[in-house]
């Protein structure tokens, strides 16, 4: 026998009811709606798949992606690689193969275009950036320096001291793609000679011009000394980087001279700078052999190659 007094509760409000105890029982977690959700990356400039966005980034909506891709194809690859770690756009648009394309056949332009593309297709599966990494290459931003330290024996005074002095020299080295080099050996720091370091330099700065061949990661480089009998500098070296794609050293395998008189036979020279060794018609030099290190033009007012040696005596390029 059921009440006249029953309570009567709406279907709208016994909804409700159920609904505020579900959610009492159970717990919220906002972040569980994240589960499965990709975030898509930012398409390079001119694909397919690329679609109009709001970029929240003021740069990206002031400055057009066209007048972007201007400002990249502009860049030197070594800015172009810093400037892919600013965002995550611009990581994506660095990834064009046209930016790199251009910088490896400038890099390789002795080579040629024919030579290039073969071997883009045969160790680089058709990637121009890995190719830009992989590939042993001489850097022209900046300049090879190669710091040298030998002991001369000082003039004796009175009977009781013996001095000795510790005699520091450079040997420099600027390349440019189209395979010429300019050289110099010269006690002056960095600093100071890279403001010659160019072919306006005049004769009487110390400054030679010769060519050079780049096969695989081994360099040939050879000039020749005017004057009345001219010799003959050439040089054998190998690349190799700190890190990956660096390029930034160049063992010197081997160095010799020899001289060269009017009728283009080749005659011997002595060594000013170390000990020398005869080797059929050249002298093979076995002092100042020290490794090449790069510095870049941005860093060569810094660089610790500018340091006396009372500061630091010998100099370990790695």
């Amino acid at each position: 026998m059921t009440s006249d007094f029953a309570l009567q509760v709406p279907a709208e409000l016994e909804t409700a009811l159920q609904l505020k105890t579900v959610q009492y029982l159970v717990t919220k977690r906002p972040w569980l709606d994240l589960y499965g959700v990709n975030v898509r990356p930012v398409a390079p400039y001119g694909s397919a798949s690329r679609r109009v966005n709001v970029d929240p980034a003021l740069i990206h909506r002031c400055l057009p992606d066209e007048l972007l891709f201007e400002v990249f194809s502009r860049m030197a690859p070594y800015d172009m690689g810093r400037a892919a770690c600013v965002c995550r756009k611009w990581r994506y648009t660095l990834r064009n193969p046209i930016f790199w394309r251009n910088a490896c056949l400038k890099a390789w332009q002795l080579s040629g275009m024919v030579e290039n593309y073969k071997i883009l297709q045969s160790k680089y599966e058709s990637s121009w950036r890995k190719m830009w990494l992989l590939r042993s290459r001489i850097r022209i931003d900046g300049i090879y320096v190669s710091r040298n330290t030998y002991i001369r024996a000082g003039v004796r005074e009175w009977k009781v001291t013996n001095p000795v002095h510790l005699v520091c020299y450079y040997r420099y080295m600027r390349f440019f793609p189209s395979g010429r080099f300019l050289y110099k050996t010269s006690g002056q720091t960095v600093k100071e000679v890279v403001k010659c370091m160019n072919f306006r330099a005049s004769k009487t700065e110390g400054v030679f011009s010769g060519r050079y061949t780049l096969t695989d990661d081994k360099v040939e480089a050879t000039f020749v000394y005017p004057g009345l009998r001219p010799t003959m500098w050439r040089a054998f070296l190998r690349l190799r980087g700190t890190t990956l794609g660096a390029n930034n050293r160049l063992d010197l395998l081997s160095l010799s001279t020899s001289k060269v008189n009017s009728d283009g036979i080749i005659e011997l020279e002595e060594d000013n700078l170390g000990s020398a060794e005869l080797q059929e018609d050249v002298i093979s030099h076995q002092r100042g052999l020290a490794p090449f290190a790069f510095v870049p033009f941005e860093e060569v007012e810094t660089s610790v190659l500018n340091l006396p040696v009372e500061k630091m005596d010998y100099y370990v390029p790695g």
